[in-house]
């Protein structure tokens, strides 16, 4: 019999171009899932990290980088902070094109540029950017410390980078509730409407493996982040993370 035993998230070589052929098989219905598996929270939590992002910046920022974009939610909810510039990338060409495709209906296709890029190779000048910001992208980095030096390597001096992403609730009941919805109904209503077997076993496993609150603090300072805060969200479903890149 073939082995179908997986090996844990992270250690499977190409695990980038898994996380690519996933969400490009998902990509049509993306924001719809979003939408139905945290009912409507995750508007709420993109929210929460623009105005994290503001204030976290000694100045309104000029450029503004969103990695791991998606179908560019966050990154038109940061056209509340006034850039003249903001670029997405993801790895994920089909999540572009439904991103691309909602900047068109909205008319932001002139405010908001999304092209395909790495996290970990990110084609930018140093300091380009003032402002980055990754929304449940972190956790899918090959290379988590590579990652967050290219992001640290693209922004200026006192920029700042934002990171929101899912965790893992602490305190009883939250936490057996938590863990029965991610193991059990997530997946099952994400292949429902998705029809996709793959991506939300995924989810909960990837959730699992990575290294959220203190761990992932320390992963920023390690990549050269100073000002470390986070803040926990809806129980600790989900942490927003800030890091600033020291001045010069």
């Amino acid at each position: 019999m073939p082995d179908t035993h997986k090996p844990p998230i992270g250690e499977v070589e190409g695990k980038k171009q898994e996380v690519e052929s996933m969400f490009d098989a998902i990509a049509p219905r993306y924001d719809l899932l979003n939408r139905v598996l945290s009912l409507g929270i995750d508007q709420v939590w993109r929210k929460q990290a623009i105005k994290v992002a503001g204030a976290a910046l000694d100045r309104p920022p000029r450029r503004i980088l969103d990695v791991a974009t998606g179908t560019a939610d966050l990154a038109i909810e940061s056209l509340k902070l006034g850039p003249q510039e903001v670029i997405g990338v993801d790895i994920a060409e089909e999540m572009l094109e439904v991103g691309r495709g909602k900047l068109r209906e909205r008319k932001l296709d002139h405010r908001i540029t999304l092209q395909r890029g790495d996290a970990e190779n990110l084609n930018f000048d140093d300091g380009a950017f003032d402002l980055a910001l990754v929304a449940f992208g972190v956790r899918n980095f090959e290379d988590l410390g590579r990652g967050l030096q290219e992001l640290g390597r693209v922004l200026r001096p006192g920029g700042a980078l934002v990171v929101l992403e899912f965790s893992r609730p602490r305190a009883f009941p939250m936490r057996q509730l938590y863990g029965f919805y991610s193991s059990h109904i997530l997946p099952r209503v994400g292949r429902a409407v998705s029809g996709d077997s793959g991506a939300y076993d995924y989810l909960p496993e990837s959730i699992q493996v990575f290294p959220d609150g203190t761990d992932f603090l320390r992963e920023m300072e390690q990549a050269g982040f100073g000002e470390l805060m986070e803040q926990r969200l809806t129980f600790g479903v989900a942490s927003l993370y800030r890091g600033i890149v020291p001045p010069a």
